[in-house]
C-alpha cells in the first residue's frame, strides 16, 4: 500500500521516464527500465529497514548486468540522479546507497547529487 508521502515520488518518477530522453546509439539503458527495476526499493530508501525487500535487489543485480557500456552507466547514473535531486535527505541518501552492501552487488559509482555523470567510463 503506498503511503502519502511515496505516492507523490512515485508519480515524480514515471512522469521523468516518459519524458526523460537520454539516449546514445550504444545505450540500452532508459529511465523507465532504471525507475521500473528500482521502484520495488522506494519503501526501503524513504523508511529504512533491515533489509530490503527480495525484488528490489533483483531489480538492482538487473539493471549492473545491464549497464555493459559507458553510455548505460552514464545514462543510469543521470537517472538516478535526476530522481535523487538537490533536496534529498542525507539519510535517504545513505540508505539508497546502502542497498548495494544490503544486496550484496558490487557497483561502478555510489550516485550522489552532486556527481557528474559524464566522467563515468
Amino acid at each position: 500500500m503506498l503511503n502519502k508521502q511515496l505516492f507523490p515520488l512515485l508519480l515524480l518518477c514515471i512522469a521523468v521516464a516518459t519524458t526523460t530522453s537520454i539516449a546514445s546509439e550504444d545505450a540500452t539503458m532508459t529511465c523507465n527500465l532504471v525507475y521500473s527495476s528500482l521502484q520495488p526499493c522506494l519503501g526501503y530508501v524513504l523508511g529504512g529497514g533491515l533489509s530490503a525487500p527480495s525484488d528490489c535487489c533483483s531489480g538492482i543485480r538487473s539493471l549492473h548486468r545491464a549497464a555493459c557500456t559507458t553510455a548505460d552507466r552514464q545514462i543510469y547514473c543521470r537517472c538516478l540522479k535526476n530522481t535523487v535531486g538537490r533536496n534529498a535527505a542525507p539519510t535517504r541518501i545513505r540508505r539508497a546507497i546502502k542497498l548495494l552492501a544490503i544486496c550484496n552487488v558490487n557497483y561502478f559509482v555510489k550516485v550522489t547529487p552532486d556527481i557528474d555523470c559524464s566522467k563515468l567510463k
